[in-house]
């Protein structure tokens, strides 16, 4: 593989959180610490290794499974829960439901790990100052905020575990 970029994904650190909170921070600290533990999973790896799908025929990278979740935080928070016109999908329908895992370039992976953590800080704002009870309308069915928390819980913990066999398979670093 050719170096396209000489970008390697910095370390980052996980925040503890309390156990005993109230349920809105509770909800709120379990999604940051998934949220950072799939950058954890990338720390040290450039660019081209972020790009690399070491499970053919599977189709996942962890640069995939950045882009994949940026795209589901905008979709929950700011289309869905915030309906927010100016946020427009990141992948245009016509490339494909699985355009945020294929359509991957080494040389976008910098600006592809700062547009989730910019997603993130979007996200955030969309839902601060909300109650976990506040309603929105899904495919015709109502569901709220709450939800929200706890589908994206699911979503970081399910990908933070292909990211945990992914990282094994590039570099055999496993762990949390």
């Amino acid at each position: 593989m050719t170096l396209t970029t000489a970008w390697t994904a910095p370390a980052v650190e996980r925040p503890d959180g309390s156990l005993t909170a109230p349920e809105a921070e509770l909800l709120r600290g379990y999604l940051d610490y998934y949220r950072t533990t799939l950058l954890y999973k990338c720390a040290g790896l450039t660019a081209e290794q972020l790009a690399e799908r070491p499970s053919p025929p599977s189709n996942l990278s962890l640069l995939g499974l950045i882009r994949h979740l940026t795209k589901v935080e905008r979709i929950w928070f700011r289309i869905h829960f915030a309906a927010e016109s100016p946020a427009e999908p990141l992948f245009a329908p016509e490339l494909g439901k699985d355009a945020d895992f294929e359509r991957i370039d080494p040389a976008e992976a910098q600006a592809a790990y700062e547009g989730l953590i910019a997603e993130w800080k979007l996200s955030d704002e969309a839902a601060a100052g909300r109650s976990l009870d506040d309603r929105f309308t899904f495919s015709g069915t109502e569901s709220t905020l709450r939800m929200i928390y706890i589908h994206m819980i699911g979503e970081y913990g399910r990908h933070c575990g292909h990211a945990d066999l992914l990282r094994e398979q590039l570099d055999g670093t496993t762990g949390a």
